[in-house]
């Protein structure tokens, strides 16, 4: 499968000094016990990705607290500027002003940052809320909003927040993670009325069989579709067999692993970069 190149919609890194423990609280975030020995640092992901032909990686932090964001999008800035390979998203928090969302959308878009990821239970907000919302005020059409949904443990990011929020603001390109509802895949039905928002594949497939997937395929439209590992909660060794007992078609495969997201993360990057030179 891997002999095609690949484009990771989904991956997260940390600065080597607190990667170890970043790792470790995911983890038990999501109380499951990896088995992947995967370290969270650029060092690690950019040698997994040599071996796997992934070509470009969405890297993406997220801040629990306000402080966190200036440092965080730094982090990100410096790693795309040591491998040209990573695809920098950049963070905001709900609990941010509107004048220091305005300056840091600004500042994002100086330092090259190519999209936003929020996490709604990570952050504590509902993506349907008042402070959401005020977020998504301030974002134009030519930045991808990667939003963690669904969690049935919480009801922060179930994907019928995603979907009220996606007819909301129509005029926004949204990225549903996890096939747009983790563990709540059986309210996703409802994306199918929105036309923009897409999906990563990421921390999924070992929850989903073959037949529910093709299903969602099947709903949603595969070319929605982009292939994200979640790293470091998965790495593309873990993923292979999971994208390969889908039995897809060569044209399927290559969509989901990287015409999708070429489509759909550069159009917004040359969207953005028109927009830029026409100020």
């Amino acid at each position: 499968m891997f002999n095609l190149k690949v484009i990771d919609a989904h991956a997260h890194i940390y600065p080597e000094k607190i990667a170890s423990r970043a790792v470790s609280a995911v983890k038990d975030f999501y109380e499951i016990g990896f088995k992947d020995a995967n370290s969270g640092t650029l060092n690690d992901l950019a040698c997994l990705m040599d071996k796997a032909n992934v070509v470009k990686c969405v890297v993406s932090p997220v801040a629990t607290v306000p402080h966190q964001v200036v440092s965080a999008n730094n982090f990100m800035a410096e790693s795309a500027k040591a491998d040209s390979r990573l695809i920098p998203f950049a963070t905001l928090h709900p609990e941010m002003t509107k004048l220091e969302l305005r300056e840091e959308i600004s500042r994002i878009k100086s330092l090259g940052l190519k999209g936003i990821k929020l996490h709604p239970d990570f952050q504590r907000f509902a993506l349907n809320g008042e402070n959401a919302y005020k977020i998504f005020n301030e974002l134009s059409g030519d930045t991808p909003i990667l939003l963690h949904t669904g969690d049935k443990r919480y009801n922060f990011s179930s994907p019928l927040k995603a979907i009220a929020v996606a007819k909301d603001f129509k005029h926004l390109k949204f990225i549903g993670a996890h096939f747009g509802g983790y563990s709540e895949w059986e309210h996703i039905k409802g994306y199918a009325e929105t036309e923009n928002v897409f999906f990563d594949t990421s921390s999924s497939l070992p929850f989903l069989t073959p037949k529910e997937v093709k299903e969602i395929f099947s709903i949603l439209g595969i070319q929605r579709f982009m292939f994200g590992t979640d790293y470091p909660m998965w790495n593309y060794d873990s993923e292979k067999p999971l994208i390969e007992r889908l039995e897809l078609s060569q044209a399927e495969l290559e969509l989901i692993l990287y015409k999708n997201a070429e489509r759909i993360l550069y159009e917004s990057a040359h969207n953005a970069q028109r927009t830029a030179h026409n100020d």
